[in-house]
Order: structure tokens, then sequence, then C-alpha cells
């Protein structure tokens, strides 16, 4: 994807942000900017982004930093489309909802045994237009689902490139089993 697709104040912002603050302030920080820009409306993401795929929710790259320090995704989610419970694979995360409603649960790992993980629900929230959250790692195993009848649309900031995660696929015992997912982008 070309730069010219977000605004150039918004890129200009993040890139600030991300090679300028002290590395524990980042998410935080990048929550601001994309909640202030969504606020003032210099948040657009292009149509040709927004259109739902059939069977899975749509991964697009918006915007690859050049020195590599993050990525901007948009995800498209088509009713009911929903995530595995999955980590970032020790990338924090910035996540705004650009359009729709998302349903978003986060989880706290609770004990890994022999491969087995077992979870606890921390938290369940529904987020509408400009609500945005942070993951930063160990903190980043969630779930995100469309809780909306339309299409959602969600913006995604990475620190670096998320080219895999963990999902994790329950057992009958209540456990999880961790798988790795290579990720990719669509068209």
């Amino acid at each position: 994807m070309t730069q010219q697709l977000i605004d150039a104040g918004v890129r200009s912002r993040l890139d600030a942000v991300i090679h300028g603050a002290a590395t524990d302030r980042i998410p935080e920080l990048v929550k601001g900017v994309l909640i202030d820009s969504m606020q003032c409306g210099s948040l657009v993401v292009p149509e040709t982004l927004r259109v739902p795929i059939e069977g899975t929710y749509a991964r697009r790259l918006l915007h690859r930093d050049p020195s590599g320090q993050y990525t901007m995704v948009v995800m498209t989610w088509g009713p009911g489309q929903k995530t595995a419970l999955h980590d970032h694979a020790g990338i924090w995360c910035v996540e705004c909802v650009v359009d729709g409603q998302m349903e978003v649960a986060q989880y706290h790992l609770q004990s890994e045994e022999s491969g087995h993980y077992r979870f606890v629900e921390r938290s369940r929230v529904l987020a509408g237009r400009g609500s945005a959250g942070c993951l930063i790692p160990p903190f980043e195993y969630h779930t995100l689902g469309n809780a909306a009848p339309t299409p959602s649309i969600t913006l995604h900031v990475y620190g670096g490139e998320m080219d895999h995660c963990h999902i994790f696929e329950p057992a009958a015992d209540g456990s999880y089993s961790r798988v790795k997912k290579e990720l990719s982008y669509h068209d």
C-alpha cells in the first residue's frame, strides 16, 4: 500500500510518537493520536479497504513505517465475524473502532502446564466508533467480534509487523492448546 492512503498529519503525529517517545509510553500516546484523529475527522479509511469478505474478517495493510517500527492495518468485519482467543506474539497494539460496534473480551493467562493453557476472562466491552484500547504484552490475550448487524471497521497500529500470532483452541477439559497462525493481508 502507498503512504498517501493515510492523512499526512496522522502519519506525522504517529511517526513523532513512535520514533520519539519513551518506549513504555508509546501505546497510550498512539491511542491518543487515534482518538483525536477520529474526533477531528482526519482519520479516514479508504472505501477500497471497507469491503467485507465472506467467511472471514478482512485484514488489509494501510501503512508500513519505512523503518519497520510500526504498521497500520484495517480490518473489516462482516456481521457475526470474530477472532479466536489469540495473542499478539509479544507485539504491542492499539485498536480503534472506525465504524460499527465491536465486542472485545480480554483474558488473563492463569496458568500453563505441559502445553495446556488456562485463561480467565478479565473484561468484556462493546466498543463503538472512536473507542480505542491498548494491548501491551504480557496482557495481550483477547477476542474481537463484530457486534453490529452491518459491517464494522477497525484500525490496528502494531509495534512492528505482526506476521503471526498464536490462537488458543479450546479442549474438553476447559484448557486451551496454543497453535501458531501465520497472518497475511487481503487485497
